[in-house]
């Protein structure tokens, strides 16, 4: 099963010269690049590490692919999106956000029920890495 989040999910995974084109329109727009990992990829994880702290200023696309691949050496077997921010009215908005990097197998989803008082029924989505512990849920 393959995550599908942000911008690009339904596409094959970019290059790194597909990276740098999506960079380089970021970069003009004057928005800052920010690169993070997990390896809990739920919906509702919002928040995943950080590589290093937010990139501003830059001018140059090699830079960001650069760090990206940092992070691919460090954490090659979990998921890593990258992110741009705009500040541009006063606070951080996420303008651009995709996963550029996944785990060689991604073993999805599962439902969960609950019963709830007078017949109620409670749904939950679960990521079976989950059942790991953190740090080798992709090996």
């Amino acid at each position: 099963m393959r995550i599908t989040q942000g911008a690009f999910s339904f596409l094959p995974d970019l290059s790194d010269a597909q990276i740098a084109s999506q960079v380089q329109y970021a970069l003009r727009k004057g928005w800052a690049i920010n690169i993070e990992y997990t390896d809990d990829p739920h919906p509702r994880n919002v928040y995943w590490e950080m590589w290093g702290m937010p990139m501003f200023d830059l001018d140059d696309p090699k830079d960001v692919v650069h760090e990206l691949n940092e992070c691919r050496k460090a954490h090659g077997e979990r998921y890593i999106r990258l992110s741009a921010f705009d500040c541009s009215h006063g606070w951080e908005s996420v303008r651009l956000s995709f996963i550029v990097n996944r785990p060689k197998t991604e073993p999805g989803f599962r439902l969960e029920r609950q019963e709830g008082v007078g017949r109620n029924q409670r749904y939950a989505t679960k990521s079976y890495a989950v059942d790991n512990p953190e740090g080798s849920r992709y090996r």
